[in-house]
């Protein structure tokens, strides 16, 4: 033990260039912050831009889509680049990026430009989120430390997921919509300069040429797979062509991507780090964790406007305690992974995940504020139980020349999670919801027709009809999305529990001394002094 404390204290030296590394472990959060406030703060914009700009139905789904998009489809990427040129150069010219694709998006006056500005947050963002991680798997070489670190890391990630939408409104009370935009400027403008100033600069094995035209079918297959992921997600038909070319296109790239990296020498990805149990396990645990949990939280953001008849802020609010659970679960999710290892902590995060999906079970259509309360604070602490496992477990597996490509993968993997999650569980939902309004009294199988499409535009049909006929299509419509909404749960719960059985492939302990066993991955020469914690 006293031998890897010695060598995770000469690699600390070595990467953290004189720079306390929970100094650096701030600026590192900041820079997730932003990234993770951008995800969501345009949300509750969307109505006060398509006042301003008029755009497109099309132009409104860029507007909102563009960001998730181009950022999932770089993060390989800008990765496995930051591996090659340097994490720090690439973090920080995520940061110029960002802040000026953010004051383009203020000033936009009309939707292309905003589109335009939107897609350049989105590169940026590609270049900061690895370069985060793989900088914090450099500057925390000890795995207890480390642990530490990212339980606050993605404690950070989800305060900014869920307050994005809440400083949004309060910017839009009291400015124009830009200025959901104007707030990221000041805080680049301190991040550059101190980044610059603190952070270490690491980087992988740099023998050999970048493989631009492999990281390139990257970015494009990626970019396919996930467009078409989200047209599933938004009820677009699945072999239509806008649906199935770009999901056909981007796994034809991907698979090329993949055979392209196991036959070259110096490959952007060494793909050999997922014959290592933990680590393809880690990364299975991440897109089923994010699978259960996005189209659930679409859904019960739903089910308390239109069901509940919730304001946008009290939605907001009763959502807030699923975020504090989610800090509170990463804050201490170092002490429990030493306690229990990540084998019994992902399962019991998956586990007590699942509990709280089947709890929620018991909502109906009027308001159970303690069910919602206690719903949330389980779902908040047991996914990020299982993702700070999950997480923690993949990146201490990955070498440390190839931690930007490692990080890549996770961020990847939890955006494609988020798609698919969407795409199945509002699937699941359609079907449960539009049979149970086929044959309600004295309306139309159009009117029907249309109110099966969603619990809004029945609402919207209702209302046009007036009467008792409205009336029965209200009351019909919000029973069927209750019910759906009980459909949905119970198979999100069977996903959740097969992420369990999953889990179950994790390290039973957490090894904090040599590489945990598995096919040998050659460490580069330049970083094989380093290599305390794998």
């Amino acid at each position: 033990m006293s031998g890897t404390t010695t060598a995770a204290a000469r690699c600390r030296r070595e990467t953290g260039a004189g720079a306390n590394r929970w100094v650096v472990l701030v600026v590192l959060c900041v820079s997730l912050l932003l990234v993770a406030l951008d995800a969501t703060v345009l949300h509750v914009a969307v109505p006060a831009v398509t006042e301003d700009l008029k755009p497109g139905a099309i132009e409104l789904l860029w507007i909102v889509d563009v960001y998730p998009l181009v950022c999932a489809s770089l993060l390989i990427l800008f990765g496995t680049l930051g591996d090659r040129v340097g994490r720090r150069r690439v973090l920080l010219l995520g940061y110029g990026l960002f802040g000026v694709a953010s004051g383009i998006a203020a000033l936009a006056d009309n939707a292309q430009v905003l589109i335009g500005a939107r897609a350049l947050l989105g590169v940026g963002g590609a270049m900061i989120m690895p370069a985060t991680l793989s900088i914090l798997r450099q500057v925390f070489p000890d795995r207890r430390e480390r642990a530490l670190a990212i339980g606050i890391w993605s404690a950070v990630a989800a305060v900014g997921a869920a307050v994005g939408p809440l400083l949004g409104g309060f910017l839009l009370e009291h400015f124009w919509w830009g200025s959901v935009f104007l707030i990221n400027i000041p805080l680049m403008l301190i991040s550059l300069p101190i980044g610059r100033l603190l952070l270490p600069e690491s980087r992988g094995d740099r023998n050999g040429p970048w493989d631009v035209v492999g990281a390139l079918m990257a970015a494009a297959g990626l970019f396919g797979i996930v467009l078409g992921v989200k047209r599933l997600g938004g009820g677009e038909a699945p072999f239509g062509p806008f649906t199935l070319v770009p999901l056909l296109v981007g796994g034809a790239l991907m698979a090329g991507f993949v055979r392209r990296q196991r036959r070259r020498a110096q490959p952007l990805v060494d793909l050999r780090m997922f014959s290592r149990p933990a680590f393809s396990t880690s990364v299975g645990c991440i897109v089923l964790a994010m699978l259960a949990l996005v189209g659930l939280e679409l859904i019960a953001a739903q089910y308390l406007q239109l069901v509940l008849g919730l304001s946008p802020l009290e939605t907001g609010l009763r959502l807030l305690p699923l975020t504090v659970a989610a800090m509170a679960s990463g804050l201490a999710g170092a002490k429990m992974l030493r306690r229990f290892g990540p084998r019994a902590m992902v399962c019991f995060g998956f586990c007590l995940t699942a509990a709280a999906v089947v709890t929620l079970t018991a909502m109906g259509g009027d308001d159970n504020t303690g069910l919602l309360l206690f719903g949330f604070i389980l779902l908040g602490f047991g996914l990020e139980t299982t993702l700070f496992g999950a997480y923690e477990s993949m990146l201490s597996e990955a070498p440390p020349a190839q931690a930007g490509g490692a990080a890549a993968i996770g961020e990847t993997s939890y955006q494609l999670g988020a798609g698919i999650g969407i795409a199945l569980l509002g699937s699941v939902m359609n079907r449960a919801y539009a049979p149970g309004l086929t044959s309600v009294p004295g309306v139309s199988a159009g009117d029907s027709a249309a109110a099966g499409h969603s619990l809004g535009e029945a609402y919207d049909v209702a209302a046009r009809l007036g009467g008792s006929r409205g009336d029965a299509l209200r009351h019909a419509a919000r029973d069927s999305f209750v019910h759906g909404l009980h459909v949905t749960l119970l198979v999100s719960a069977g996903l959740l529990l097969l992420g369990a059985v999953m889990a179950l492939r994790l390290p039973r302990v957490m090894e904090c001394g040599a590489p945990a066993a598995g096919p040998a991955i050659p460490a580069p020469r330049d970083v094989a002094e380093s290599r305390v914690s794998a």
